[in-house]
């Protein structure tokens, strides 16, 4: 009797599907691009961003901190209030 190699990996990818994966993927990399292109030019605030990318400010801050905590976005300086971060690429 012989042994199929990589019948088990054959049955689970077709079983399973990553479609989710890839699609949040995706949108990682889109909304990523677009807050980047935003900080290029100067450090922003969520409110700033919020109007730059036509996006929310509870999606901007969602984003704001998977960028941090993947390593390309860095708080910057607070406001001449004290009230507000400003973001900008890191370095």
């Amino acid at each position: 009797m012989e042994i199929e190699k990589g019948k088990t990996y054959k049955y689970l990818r077709e079983k399973r599907e990553v479609t989710e994966a890839k699609e949040n993927l995706k949108r990682f990399n889109q909304v990523r691009k677009l807050i980047l292109d935003a900080l290029k030019e100067n450090d922003l605030t969520v409110d700033q961003l919020s109007l730059k990318v036509d996006m929310s400010k509870d999606e901007v801050v969602y984003w704001l901190m998977s960028l941090i905590k993947f390593g390309y976005v860095q708080t910057g300086s607070l406001d001449d209030m004290d009230e507000y971060f400003s973001y900008k690429l890191k370095k």
